[in-house]
């Protein structure tokens, strides 16, 4: 496909993250519909990355109307919910939001291939955009490090979910998110296409 507009233009500001840096153009994502899946482990640094994540989206003019926040227990439960979301087609993108710090045992690196498998296989077969909004960390003073501050890796993802809604948009052809028209010329009549809130109604 050809972009109707090039990606990657840098803007002024940058996130300089823990170990890498991630610029973005300039992305309007007034007609973005996002979900949000969070988990309750971690509560506290994932409510950190949650809020890195709204702010970015923020940012892209996507409303709070177009923001859809669920919960699951942890980070193993985020494919399956993301695969529900996906599936009610409410939504452009989806964040899946958690923390998992590695422990004692091999449970962690179990957990770490289950989910990230689990959540790229999810927008394969739905073509709706995942991010793998998981941070999987060998202590707890590397998640500070990630999900606080200048480093908060949620505001990536927050702008890593609109550039990838958009682009699907524009993938398949459609000129506006939340928009079909079909069978419908300029100088026709388009009768008003009800557009489904966000999440799980």
């Amino acid at each position: 496909f050809a972009p109707s507009r090039p990606f990657g233009t840098v803007r002024s500001t940058s996130l300089k993250a823990a170990e890498s840096e991630v610029s973005f153009g300039d992305l309007d994502g007034e007609n973005v519909r996002v979900g949000i899946i969070r988990t309750r482990w971690n509560d506290e640094h994932v409510s950190n990355l949650v809020a890195g994540a709204r702010k970015a989206l923020k940012e892209c003019n996507v409303t709070d109307a177009n923001i859809f926040e669920t919960e699951v227990p942890g980070s193993y439960e985020l494919p399956l919910a993301a695969k529900f979301l996906a599936m009610s087609s409410t939504v452009d993108a989806i964040i899946c939001a958690g923390v998992l710090i590695k422990g004692d045992t091999m449970h962690f690196e179990y957990i770490c291939d289950a989910v990230s498998s689990g959540i790229m296989s999810v927008q394969l077969q739905t073509s709706t955009p995942c991010i793998f909004g998981v941070l999987t960390c060998l202590n707890e003073e590397q998640v500070k490090k990630r999900s606080t501050g200048d480093s908060n890796h949620g505001y990536d993802w927050g702008k890593t979910a609109v550039e990838m809604a958009l682009l699907k948009s524009e993938a398949l052809g459609q000129k506006k998110l939340n928009t079909v028209r079909v069978g419908f010329t300029d100088n026709e009549k388009e009768p008003k296409k009800e557009v489904a809130k966000p999440g799980f109604f």
